[in-house]
Parts: C-alpha cells; sequence; structure tokens
C-alpha cells in the first residue's frame, strides 16, 4: 500500500511495502508465559566485559568444562573403588 506522501526519495524495495493495519499487537507474547524465553539480562559491566553472545557462550563453556573436570578429580567413579565396596 502506497502512501499519499511518497517521495522520490524513498529507498525501500516494493516487497518491504507492508499493510499495518492488518498486524496484531502482541501476538506471540502468549508464548512467553508458557514455553518461556532463552533471553539473560547481564549487568552492565559484565556486558562491558562480554561484548556479544559468542564471548559470553565461549566463557559459559570453559566453566561448565572446569566444573566437570574437578568433580571427576574430587569423585573418581573407578572400577576398583566400587569392586571394594561391593567384596
Amino acid at each position: 500500500m502506497k502512501s499519499k506522501k511518497q517521495t522520490a526519495t524513498d529507498e525501500l524495495r516494493p516487497e518491504y511495502d507492508f499493510d499495518f493495519s492488518k498486524a496484531q499487537r502482541g501476538r506471540y507474547a502468549s508464548r512467553l508465559k508458557t514455553e518461556g524465553s532463552n533471553l539473560v539480562l547481564i549487568e552492565p559491566e559484565l556486558a562491558a566485559t562480554f561484548p556479544d553472545a559468542a564471548s559470553v557462550n565461549a566463557a559459559l563453556h570453559a566453566i561448565v568444562e572446569f566444573a566437570q573436570r574437578s568433580t571427576e578429580l574430587t569423585h573418581p567413579a573407578t572400577a576398583s573403588t566400587t569392586k571394594r565396596r561391593a567384596a
């Protein structure tokens, strides 16, 4: 739908011409209540340290890997310890 005041400087392509009169406000908002969201807000000082999602994900992966390795070191599950307990 073309507006009456469209000028020659309009740089939008014709396929981006959208009729907003048929739009629905909050159409998918109810999904957030049932399905939840994966959005996590971090504090501003952390946002300065982690400028993008890739750096946040890399740091979290490192923490998870460290936690798994430290658990394996403090609680080794070997076959010899299970045999002693069973005997």
